[in-house]
């Protein structure tokens, strides 16, 4: 059995990510999975949370590492050891910037007093929920 896998990670607006990674955390919408080389085909509905992953490493650059992402909803797909993830959001870590992360919350949050509709507020919630892992992320936290 192979020791890494493919791994694709691919947004509304870019794909952010075609490399071999040894171990996926994912967070899916019931909660947190692992995933490693061989794992079953399946499907899975994403939640909010960290994507990380544990890069490969390469004959050229050396020891793989760790990178990751702020996720927002989306769905995600292993087979033939390939692993598949279409993010409604998915921002890298190290592109977060904490103060943006705590502007944009705070909007979030005046706007939340004013709507009325549950649709609307559960949208809110949920932006808030991850506007607030972005902000986990970019300050080194690991949890929302």
């Amino acid at each position: 059995m192979a020791k890494s896998f493919r791994c694709k990670l691919v947004t509304p607006s870019a794909a952010l990510l075609d490399d071999t990674v040894r171990y996926a955390s994912i967070p899916a919408h019931d909660g947190l999975m692992g995933i490693e080389a061989g794992h079953a085909p399946m499907l899975v509905k994403l939640g909010v949370g960290e994507l990380r992953l544990e890069m490969a490493d390469d004959a050229k650059l050396g020891k793989g590492g760790t990178r990751s992402y702020a996720m927002n909803g989306g769905t995600l797909k292993v087979a033939n050891d390939e692993v598949i993830i279409l993010a409604e959001h998915a921002v890298p870590a190290e592109e977060i910037n904490a103060a943006d992360a705590e502007t944009e919350l705070r909007k979030l949050a005046e706007v939340a007093k004013g709507l009325t509709k549950p649709a609307a507020i559960e949208d809110n919630r949920q932006q808030q929920t991850f506007v607030k892992k972005k902000l986990a992320l970019a300050r080194g936290g690991k949890s929302i």
